[in-house]
């Protein structure tokens, strides 16, 4: 394994940083408030966004994440983990660049599972950066951390799919051109059998937002939508896949994904330290600098340490699935998953603790970042299933009868 960057991520990472330099951080807060203000039904982007992706795709930094060069650049996990981690620094990057969720993770299902027509019709306009899309899967009573659950179902009437449920943080309803609902139908198969994926465009007539869902008080832009499917019909050729491969896409969708997220939640935590560490050269209270404070100092160790613990973890999670494919990288993806998402938490109460009330105040981007990160610990599967199927792994491993197993218990009785 070698993380280090090649030429190409190296030219890559210059111009992205550049870029952002010039032209992202400096609109960072202006950026924020018009995605609040502006993006409505039939306006996916403010114009301020317009603006800066047009040029973002201009200067080829455009659709980085995306591994087929039918489609990207072709760079792989571990590749585009370095970009990913660059714009994670930044709130406005993933969208300026075209990176961000959960349109990535829609694109990749699409370019992976879907039919040319669909890909015609939806992929083609995503990449392009025209229109923006929803993922429709959680549900209010059913437990989103085991979509084996899932209640929301979807009946063939003919050459239509018939959709009723009820599905709530449906991420980015609001100006997406259409949903990727997550729906049973077939109700008698086994567990994981028993989903499909539908693309449901935002105008069907049954395709009803009920409310935007106040995420630790903000419930704007593109925001999570409580919606319903009320005899909301669909054309029998908007399954992507095939029946009852709806849980298996949805783990093809999660695994880059987690990547993605994680990187993003490193560069952002980078972004705290900087800060922390301008602030303790910056305020003396009782007598000194807060630099020159043992317990600020063990702060930024700490952080320092973890934050490239982190980094090291995820790359090779990405390697994995780089070099052995996305299933035998499951265990370190679902340690990163968890591992990241703390490791954000930490580095940015730290930061928020260091700037004392200016941290707890929007006028830093410190307080929106720890909202956002404190997420992760429970999108795309909470820290606890995580935790427990990293153990269940490692336990079978060991179970009496296997040559681990067997190894192991010969290994004791020799001590």
């Amino acid at each position: 394994m070698d993380f280090s960057a090649s030429e190409r991520v190296e030219r890559l990472l210059e111009r992205l940083r550049a870029f952002m330099d010039e032209h992202v951080y400096p609109v960072e807060r202006e950026a924020l408030e018009a995605l609040d203000r502006e993006v409505r039904p039939g306006v996916p982007y403010p114009r301020i966004l317009v603006e800066l992706r047009e040029r973002a795709k201009r200067e080829g930094l455009w659709n980085l994440f995306m591994p087929d060069e039918r489609y990207g650049p072709g760079l792989t996990n571990w590749e585009y983990g370095m970009l990913c981690e660059e714009m994670g620094r930044s709130p406005i990057a993933p969208l300026v660049f075209n990176c961000s969720a959960p349109d990535t993770g829609n694109m990749e299902i699409l370019a992976e599972h879907g039919s040319e027509e669909q890909k015609r019709r939806w992929l083609e306009p995503l990449l392009e950066g025209d229109i923006r899309s929803c993922f429709s899967m959680t549900e209010p009573e059913t437990p989103g951390s085991d979509p084996t659950q899932l209640a929301a179902r979807a009946e063939l009437d003919g050459d239509e799919w018939v959709i009723n449920g009820h599905k709530w943080f449906t991420s980015g309803y609001n100006g997406a051109a259409f949903a990727i609902a997550m729906v049973v139908t077939d109700p008698d198969a086994p567990p994981h059998r028993r989903a499909s994926m539908i693309i449901v465009p935002t105008d069907t007539p049954g395709f009803i937002g009920v409310r935007p869902v106040s995420v630790m008080g903000h419930a704007a832009g593109p925001g999570h939508w409580e919606v319903r499917y009320e005899n909301c019909r669909v054309p029998r050729e908007n399954l992507l896949g095939g029946r009852g491969a709806g849980f298996a896409i949805a783990q093809d969708r999660l695994g880059p994904g987690r990547i993605h997220h994680c990187m993003r939640a490193i560069g952002s935590a980078e972004r705290a330290l900087e800060a922390m560490c301008r602030r303790a050269h910056e305020r003396s209270p009782f007598g000194g600098p807060l630099a020159e404070k043992q317990f600020v100092q063990d702060f930024i160790a700490k952080s320092r340490m973890e934050i490239d613990q982190a980094r090291l973890l995820t790359l090779y999670a990405a390697w994995q699935m780089d070099t052995h494919g996305k299933r035998a990288a499951r265990r370190a993806i679902s340690m990163i998953k968890v591992v990241a998402a703390q490791m954000h938490q930490r580095v940015l109460d730290r930061a928020l603790q260091v700037h004392g009330a200016l941290g707890m105040s929007d006028d830093t981007l410190l307080s929106l970042a720890w909202r956002q990160g404190r997420w992760l610990r429970i999108a795309d599967g909470p820290d606890e299933v995580h935790k427990m199927v990293i153990a269940l792994r490692e336990l079978n491993r060991f179970r009496p009868g296997s040559e681990a197993g067997e190894r192991a218990a010969a290994t004791a009785t020799t001590q």
